[in-house]
């Protein structure tokens, strides 16, 4: 009975490990070629998701996604026709439409990779070199100002009309590309501009021309601005001497009136009692012409020794 055991948990064993190399299992976002010693075998991929079966050993499941695959290529330093070396980084979306095809070509996704690298970043440069840069960096007419640094982009200063611009660019790739691409199994679906850059030196170049333009403009302001506040200081100035013009004749005019005013009330006093006016006259006088040290000499007819005279 031992025996008879041993074996039925042998043959179990042996079940399981021929079951798990005869049955594979697919899900929705796979597809497989199966391969006897290396060549697939007839009756193409299987795309359908479930339960295979395949010969044990012998046979060998190859497996591929059928999602849309990203590509980020590599950045690239490329002329355009008008001489003007750019980097351009690019990015594409693909996925694996004939598996058999593919398997054939590159076998797996990391030989795609580098195919597809060689592929998109060529006709990258194919058509960056058939076109001006302006035609890569714009997608439409939009009127824009032409500063100091995009003079390098138009020379002329003046604004240029684009006959194809940046999205088409990328369309052009794309056709260009995905002709080549199913031979290798492959549908390219799109293509696009990551980053488009001045090389080093070019971009030293812009950056100085961007900061001379801006110091330029600042300059202007400082101008404009100092114009602006002698204008406000003049003005300021004239208003300031109308003031005071104006506060000194009012002031001039308080004055005479208060002159007038305190003359005509000495005239009136002078007129009501002379006598009584000329003697407060004279007193005024010595208080303010004579100190403990003053010495006078008078004669005995001065009007000031009269009062004195009558006191005696």
């Amino acid at each position: 009975m031992r025996a008879g055991l041993v074996i039925v948990v042998i043959v179990i064993v042996l079940l399981l490990i021929s079951g798990s190399s005869v049955f594979y299992v697919l899900d929705e976002t796979e597809q497989a070629i199966i391969t006897q010693f290396g060549e697939p075998v007839a009756g193409g991929a299987i795309t359908d998701p479930g339960l295979h079966v395949k010969v044990p050993v012998i046979q060998k499941v190859n497996r591929f996604d059928k999602r849309w695959i990203a590509w980020d290529g590599d950045v690239n330093q490329v002329p355009t026709k008008d001489k003007k070396y750019i980097w351009v980084d690019t990015y594409a979306r693909w996925r694996i439409a004939d598996p058999l095809k593919f398997f054939q070509a590159v076998r797996n996704e990391r030989g795609a990779q580098t195919r597809l690298d060689d592929i998109i970043d060529g006709e990258t440069r194919n058509v960056i070199a058939s076109y001006d840069l302006i035609e890569a960096v714009r997608s439409t007419n939009r009127p824009f100002e032409i500063t100091e640094e995009l003079k390098d982009i138009t020379p002329s200063g003046d604004v240029v009309q684009i006959r194809a611009g940046r999205d088409q660019l990328e369309q052009e790739i794309l056709t260009r590309a995905a002709a080549i691409a199913p031979d290798l199994g492959i549908e390219l679906v799109d293509v696009r501009f990551k980053r488009l850059d001045y090389i080093e030196s070019v971009r030293q170049k812009v950056y100085e021309r961007m900061i001379s333009e801006r110091q330029r403009i600042a300059e202007q302001y400082r101008s404009e601005g100092q114009g602006r506040s002698a204008e406000i200081r003049g003005q300021m100035e004239r208003e300031l001497k109308k003031i005071r013009s104006e506060a000194y004749r009012t002031s001039q005019e308080i004055i005479g009136r208060a002159d007038a005013k305190a003359t005509g009330i000495y005239a009136k006093a002078y007129t009501r009692d002379r006598e009584l006016y000329a003697f407060l006259r004279t007193l005024e006088t010595w208080e303010k012409t004579l100190s403990d040290d003053t010495r006078l000499v008078l004669t005995t007819d001065s009007d000031l020794l009269k009062y004195l005279k009558k006191s005696r």
